[in-house]
């Protein structure tokens, strides 16, 4: 395109994101016209600047980048999603391309790829890290149902049986049925290391 590429970046730690505005700015066809901290301010910065491309970090308040990049796919279709991991999980990969992505790469990847990558994804390719690809093929489908990921994820701050049940209008019997099957699933002995082994493979 003969004006540049206009992006909307994504990024709650501050130092990280305007290192990032930086180093894309240095380039001389990618401009950097949105920066935000939430994952919930994404779609309405992305509308409000008519952005071409959008890198959103996964772990953001608000919204994910992964449910940020699902809202946006939806809403604005044209608008081309990079989403940015500090953690190589095989499961964020996957579910990254699930809700639309077109590139998924590491941060601390050099910034001359993160720009070719944009570059690429307005062309309609798309950009994977070949570690993490590689990764998420010998990982495998995330085994948890969503309900499943509901129940543990709630189940994270520690919240008993009956406090699931009633912040998640559940019987307490479904609950139970649910963490136990997750933990069958999960190879692991209780709740605890259920909600950490999901965690570490990007499957919550």
């Amino acid at each position: 395109m003969s004006r540049p590429i206009k992006v909307l970046l994504a990024e709650d730690q501050s130092m990280v994101r305007e290192a990032l505005a930086a180093l894309l700015g240095l380039e001389a066809d990618i401009e950097v016209v949105a920066q935000v901290a939430r994952g919930d301010e994404v779609l309405d910065a992305a509308r409000a600047h008519a952005v071409d491309v959008a890198l959103l970090d996964i772990e953001m308040p608000g919204a994910t980048g992964i449910e940020a990049a699902a809202r946006l796919h939806k809403e604005l279709p044209a608008v081309k999603l990079v989403v940015l991991t500090t953690f190589g999980r095989p499961g964020h990969l996957r579910s990254a391309m699930e809700s639309g992505a077109d590139a998924f790469l590491v941060k601390d990847a050099p910034a001359a790829r993160l720009a070719e990558a944009i570059r690429k994804v307005l062309t309609g390719e798309r950009v994977i890290d070949p570690t993490l690809a590689a990764a998420a093929l010998a990982e495998g489908a995330n085994p948890l149902t969503d309900r499943e990921r509901e129940v543990l994820r709630a189940a994270a701050d520690g919240s008993t049986n009956a406090e699931l049940a009633t912040t998640l209008h559940l019987s307490q019997g479904t609950v139970r049925n649910y963490l136990s099957t997750a933990i069958q699933k999960l190879a692991v002995r209780n709740r605890a290391e259920a909600v950490r082994a999901a965690r570490e493979k990007g499957w919550l």
